[in-house]
Formats: structure tokens, sequence, C-alpha cells
């Protein structure tokens, strides 16, 4: 027969190969065309077994991504979602069925429905390596394993890894997947068909689950297995926000991933899912990574070496990432002692993020301090990220402008002052950007690409490819005050001081955003970032677009409350973490949620409107991974499309006759 996706051989041992290799694509997916052909090849299999059946890749350094996305993204109705899922339960049923040995070779990444493929054989060996290339993730996208994962991981992995693995989404290495039992073998592009054979020639293992697993499995156990469950998912996520978690933890609950009930009620769960905002939002903040990740033209131009100009905590950090990245870093500041602090946290980076010892070392050499500035005559891109001050940024560029080789970029991470202000020193300043990273830099995915009207195209593309190369998200935003994430943020922090002036709790107006869906509340977020850099932001704002300082932010940067970094700030900390005293009766005004949300609602569509970012999607993307807003709420101007553009301009006009002009509707949403 004829495949497009499949190629097909049988040894002379009479062990059949079948090579899953899409055409005209970087990597396998499980499409619908893909199952169809692989159904197909699996009839004359059941009919006449071979002595055994190997399932690899032709893509290098992938196996399977998993599903197809975007067929998941069409299904309509729950009623059609599962029918589909049991069509692709029953192909992974006929593999498991196949009357001889059957072995997946994980070549690399594995996920989702590639790894309930690879579950459904007898066994599997990956390449060894340190990549997290194996998991099953579909809880970022408001579902779960669907094609028999939540039996399988359970029965093969056991309640305690395979719960984990589906309940975090998080991949793990080849070396963790065989010691939880996901993986029988490791091996190498050496070894791979010889290790396939020698598994084929064992017979297939009875039981895989510890003994440990096997009795947590059974229904007396599960009770107390799943309050467990639920304490660990409580803390990261609400029911009414991310459904998914809890329905899995019904799921093995109820069917204990019984092989007889088990994809059954899998395939009704997962239909339920499926087509819920949940996860239709989830699965569009998918597509919006791929469309940070698709802006610029390609460039054959390479960054290698990166010196950065500022050793504080955003320069350090970003100087410590860079070279956790692979490329080779400089770090420059006045004197070595504002050096030190920052290689120190660059040596705990390295440490928790590199587990090889000889990776580790060849990673901190990468990262060299350099006092005397010698970096940056040898450097293809210099970030420049010392203290917000036009005149000292003027000084230093024009001392940079005398050292750096023809072609070098020269970025700024500034968090707020426009390009144009900065840029008058400089001999060319069309090859001039901005590279605005957020804190903290190995936790925060997005950076903001800035361009002035005049921006030099092949500048603007290498920093698109800089900021991939790095594996973050660039958002391009014109100059203009506060860009895009800082700017959206001002009226929501801004607001929460309003909302304390009126009385309400520290803690409630927390309480509050956290509820709506924000990682954390605006007071907590400023104490976070450090009171004197919301104060700088706040000036630069306010100046900007006529908005009044808060007297007592002013104070208390004044008075050295700083927030988290000096131990005090709105509120004191200790440990890392914000005390919050309890409040005990109080009734918070029905209003402080629209206060807060829509103020940074409001703020994006003037954003879009006065065309910072201009497409609404790459707004709300970068919001999302910007700022944390709700992703299960699509983004800031997609959520205000859902509740209603109409109701929301009158309820801002609501606002405004009761709290104030601060919440005019502005003129965009006319627009939107």
């Amino acid at each position: 027969m004829t495949m497009e996706h499949w190629k097909t051989e049988t040894d002379d041992n009479g062990i059949a190969w079948l090579c899953l290799d899409t055409p005209d694509a970087k990597a396998n997916v499980l499409s619908s065309a893909v199952l169809s052909e692989l159904s197909d090849l699996l009839d004359p299999l059941t009919e006449t077994p071979p002595k055994g059946l190997v399932l690899w890749s032709g893509k290098q350094n992938s196996f399977v991504m998993g599903a197809d996305i975007k067929e998941f993204a069409t299904i309509d109705t729950p009623e059609r979602a599962y029918e589909l899922v049991r069509l692709g339960q029953q192909l992974m049923d006929k593999v498991a069925a196949l009357d001889c040995p059957t072995v997946t070779v994980i070549n690399g990444v594995c996920m989702g429905g590639g790894l309930e493929l690879a579950m459904a054989c007898d066994y599997r060996i990956a390449y060894s390596g340190d990549k997290k290339i194996l998991g099953l993730p579909e809880v970022k996208l408001g579902l779960h394993p669907g094609f028999g994962g939540t039996v399988r991981a359970v029965r093969i992995c056991g309640v305690r890894a395979g719960m984990q693995l589906m309940l975090t989404g998080n991949p793990v290495a080849p070396g963790k997947a065989r010691a939880i039992g996901l993986v029988d073998k490791l091996t190498d592009d050496e070894s791979w068909r010889g290790d396939a054979v020698s598994l084929i020639n064992k017979a297939p293992p009875k039981q895989r689950a510890p003994f440990v697993d096997r009795l947590l499995n059974l229904s007396p156990a599960r009770p107390l297995v799943r309050n467990m469950l639920l304490k660990q998912v409580r803390s990261k996520a609400r029911k009414d926000h991310y459904p998914a978690p809890y329905a899995m933890i019904d799921l093995w609950t109820s069917e204990g991933a019984s092989s007889e009930t088990g994809y059954e009620a899998e395939a009704k769960s997962f239909a339920s899912l499926v087509c819920t905002d949940t996860s239709r939002n989830l699965v569009r903040v998918f597509f919006l990574q791929s469309k940070l990740k698709s802006q610029g033209n390609k460039t054959d131009a390479r960054i290698e070496h990166v010196h950065v100009v500022g050793a504080g905590v955003m320069g350090g950090d970003i100087a410590a990432w860079c070279a956790l990245r692979g490329l080779n870093v400089t770090l420059q500041d006045r004197e070595q002692k504002y050096i030190d602090p920052a290689i120190e946290r660059a040596t705990k980076l390295f440490a928790k993020r590199v587990r090889n010892d000889d990776e580790r070392a060849a990673t901190t050499k990468r990262l060299q301090s350099d006092l005397n500035g010698d970096g940056v005559a040898k450097a293809d891109l210099i970030i420049e990220a010392i203290i917000e001050n036009v005149e000292a940024k003027h000084g230093l560029y024009e001392a940079l402008q005398q050292k750096m080789k023809p072609g070098a970029l020269l970025a700024t991470n500034t968090s707020s002052i426009r390009l144009e202000e900065l840029r008058t020193v400089l001999r060319d300043p069309r090859r001039f950007i901005g590279l605005h990273f957020f804190n903290p830099v190995a936790m925060l995915p997005l950076v903001e690409v800035i361009r002035c009207e005049d921006t030099d195209q092949d500048a603007l593309d290498l920093g698109f490819a800089f900021t991939k190369e790095i594996g973050k998200f660039p958002l391009e935003c014109a100059s203009a005050p506060g860009f895009v994430v800082n700017r959206i943020l001002a009226p929501y922090m801004s607001e929460a001081m309003h909302l304390a002036e009126d009385g309400v709790p520290l803690a409630e107006i927390d309480k509050v955003a956290v509820r709506f869906g924000m990682p954390m509340g605006p007071v907590e977020l400023a104490d976070s970032v450090g009171l004197d850099v919301a104060l700088h932001v706040s000036k630069v704002l306010g100046a900007a677009f006529n908005r009044p300082v808060s007297g007592k932010l002013q104070k208390m940067v004044d008075d050295g409350l700083l927030g988290r970094k000096s131990g005090q700030g709105y509120y004191r900390w200790e440990n890392g973490k914000a005390i919050k005293s309890a409040v005990e009766g109080y009734d918070v005004p029905d209003d402080v949620e629209d206060r807060l949300i829509l103020s940074m609602v409001n703020e994006a569509v003037a954003c879009l409107h006065e065309r910072v970012v201009t497409d609404a999607d790459l707004l709300d993307a970068g919001v999302i991974f910007g700022t944390g807003f709700a992703p299960f709420r699509g983004g800031p101007l997609h959520y205000a499309k859902a509740r209603g553009t109409t109701a929301i301009v009158m309820r801002l006009n609501e606002l405004a006759r009761t709290h104030g002009e601060r919440f005019e509707p502005h003129t965009g949403w006319s627009e939107l």
C-alpha cells in the first residue's frame, strides 16, 4: 500500500520496522492522516503477526511532538471530541493487542499522543541525554491524555510517578524516565537497532508498576491518595480556573486505571474538557507562542558573544541566562564588588539547571567577569543594563561606540525610557534597539524588542533571532513610555493603591486579583519588583500620561522600604515570602475586581490603538507572558471580547462616574 507518512520494511528475521517521517515537516505529529495510515498498516500485521514490531522516527532528535493541536482546535462539540478520541484509543489498543513483542525507539522529543503511542508498546527505549524530552503536557492545554494515557501511565509507572507526570505536565529526561519505569532501556544512535532486537527476543513483562503503587491503586487506598493529590493541585490552581487536573484525579479515583473501564471513562472526561473556555483559551495561548516566535525575518547573522554592561539583578541575570543558553558572555560594571554577586547568582543558576559536571563547567567558563570592558570589541551584541538615567546611558554609549566592532548591535534593557531619548549620541541610531527583559530573567519568558519608526530592519531581525536563540519569546513594540508590559501593569498597581486609600485591606486586594487568575496580586507584585523600580516607572508614565505619583510610594522609597529586597515594603518579607495579615469579617466591595482588571484592559486597548503593538493577538500574548495575565482567559483583549466590549465600556463609564476620570474608556474601544 502507498503511504505518505510511514515507511515500512520487514528484515530477514521477520521483524517489522515502521518509520514515521512526515514529509516537508520538521517534526512528526499524530494527525488524523498519520493515525489512519498506521491503522491500515496494522491490519495485516494483526492477521499475520511478525516476529516483532519496532516503531521509530525518521526525524533527527524527535520522535513525535504529540497530537495535531490544529485538528483539536476545530472540534466544536463534546460528542465529536468523544468520537475522535475513541478512535485514537482503539488504534492504541490495536498496537497493544498485536501478537508479537513491540518496541518504540524514542530518539528525541516524545510528547502527549506520541508518548501514549509509545506506552501502547511492550517496550520503550530512549536515547540517553539530559534534555527533558518525554512528557504528557495535555494539562497545559486544559486537558488530560486522551489516547489511553491516563490508564497506561499509571499501570506502567505507578500511581505516584504516573499521576505526577500528568498533573504537572512537565517532561522528564530519559534517565528519569528509566528510573520510573517509563523507559526500559537507554540507547544511542549506534546501538538502538540492536537494543530493539534484543528486547523483541525477550518475553514481554507481565507487570510494570512497583508493588507499593499497585497497593495504592486499590480501591481502599485511593481516597487517601486522592486527598494528597488534591492538596498538591489546590496549591497550584483553582478548579474553576483549571478543571483538567481535578478531572484527572476524579478519573483515577473512580476507575483506578482499569484497562476494562478506564479508557471509556477517559474519553468521556476528555470530551467534557475539550470544549471548555479554559481549554480553548489555553490552546489559543499555545498558538500565540508560535506567533511570537514567527516575528522577524530570517537572518544569517548570529550572536555568539554578548557583552553586558551593568551587573545588577537584571544585567547579571541576563548575562547568566545567555551563558546558560550557550553564548559567550562578558559582564562589566564599575567595580568588581558589583560583579561578584552576579557571578554568585549565576553559579547557583547553573548548579540548578545543568546536572552534568562537564557541561556545568563549560557553562561557567562561558561567563567571564570583565571589569575593563575588553569584551566590547569582540561582542556581536552589547546589552546596556545600567541605572535608568538618560545622562548616564549617554555617557556609556559614547564610550562603547569607540570600541564596538563593525556590525555589532547595541541594545538597552531600559524598562520605560523611550529609545529616541537614548540614541541621540549614537553615530548610527537606526541600529539601536531595546531588549527589555523581565525579573526574574530565568522564569519570565518574554522579551520586549523595542524599535523606533526608522529602526534598521536588519538590526531588529537580529534582535528577534537573539531572543529566540536564548529560548525567550520576542514581542515587537514601538518605542513608547513603558512600552507594553509596564504600561499595562502601571494602572493595575496604581489602582491597588487607590483601593488601599479607600480602606480595602492590602491582603484582600491581592486575593481578588488572584481569584481572577493573576499569579500574584498587585501589592505583592509591587513589593516583588521593588518599590524603587515601581516609583521610577510611575514617574515616567506619570509624566507621559499626566498621572499623579503616589506620595506614599515616594515616602516609602525615601525611607528605604523597597519591598522584598529590603525585607519591608507594603508587606513584611521573611525568607522570600510576604507576611499577610488575615482580615476577619471584611466584606470586599463588589467593584474591586473590575477596578483592578479593567484598568489593565483599558490600557491594553490604548496600546493597540496607539500601535505600540500592531496586532491584538500579539498584544495578548505579550501581556500573558510578560505579566502572567490569567492564561485561561486568553489575554486582556480576548477577555474583553468574550465578556463583551459594549458591556465593558458601560462598566468603565460606571466606574468613571463613581471613582474618577482614570476609568474613562479609551477611544480605541470603538475599533476593537
